[in-house]
């Protein structure tokens, strides 16, 4: 419900299907099979134009490597139909732009500025509960590995009130000169201890959570589902989700689309963070 809210939400405040065409149109004579994205690399194969309609894999040199003719009949199978937020004009204008013949641009999976989101179960305090880990690539030594950038859980953010107005919970300037006795205050009501930090504080959720798993007390159960978030198409965001459905419209889609500039990238990035 939140997320079908805030792409809706998004079409207004960020103004900017094809409708399902049948597989065998736009990638030739293939099998449903082999129309499926059925793996996040081979997303990135086929929206970059490095794999044949059958599924084999091209290479700088090939004669179609990175063909925008190929290109082109990929990326128009590469969105989820069902989302009707995925117009054909934005649709359209998304995929003129990945095209453009003077700076195409192409998935990099090194390349940073994407991110995948993780929702899983945790044991906590008896209770299954529902907890998202958002992971990035790091690049070690000669290679990559993901690892975890932050955290959202529900508990995690009751704790810490999000009210910025002190009122009458603040130490006064000559505090010192009481040895700062009057922190008593501070310590007095544990719902309000986050008042009297400076402003430019931030909970640190990741670190929380690793304490209470190293405590003991979040004891992990398993991954619910995953989605990517993607920012390396300048002036655009999408989401990457996958459907396991019939038919060939189906594995890894791009199942949101948003033409975003800074100023809403960073108010997007606060959206998916919970922040």
């Amino acid at each position: 419900m939140r997320k079908t809210f805030f792409f809706a939400l998004l079409t207004i405040i960020f103004p900017a299907a094809l409708h399902a065409q049948a597989f065998n149109s736009l990638l030739g004579d293939e099998s449903v099979f082999i129309a499926q994205t059925k793996q996040v690399n081979q997303f990135f194969r086929r929206f970059n134009g490095e794999e044949s309609t059958r599924g084999d894999r091209f290479y700088s040199g090939d004669k179609d490597f990175r063909s925008p003719d190929l290109r082109q009949r990929y990326l128009h199978v590469l969105f989820d139909y069902q989302n009707s937020s995925i117009t054909d004009p934005l649709k359209d204008a998304f995929i003129r732009d990945v095209l453009n013949t003077e700076s195409p641009v192409f998935l990099n999976f090194h390349g940073g500025q994407w991110f995948a989101e993780v929702t899983t179960r945790f044991l906590y305090q008896g209770k299954d509960e529902e907890l998202t880990l958002f992971l990035k690539l790091e690049q070690e030594n000669l290679g990559h590995k993901w690892v975890i950038s932050n955290v959202y859980f529900r508990h995690f953010q009751l704790l810490f009130s999000m009210n910025t107005e002190t009122g009458s919970h603040f130490l006064h300037p000559l505090s010192h000169e009481l040895d700062f006795m009057n922190l008593v205050r501070v310590f007095k009501d544990k719902d309000y201890v986050e008042l009297y930090t400076e402003k430019e504080y931030l909970p640190d959720y990741l670190t929380l959570f690793l304490y209470e798993f190293k405590k003991g007390n979040l004891k992990f159960r398993t991954v619910s589902r995953v989605k990517f978030h993607f920012f390396q198409v300048p002036g655009w965001y999408f989401e990457l989700s996958e459907f396991n459905r019939p038919g060939g419209n189906s594995g890894w889609l791009i199942s949101g689309l948003l033409k975003i500039n800074e100023e809403q990238k960073n108010i997007l990035l606060k959206y998916i963070y919970h922040e």
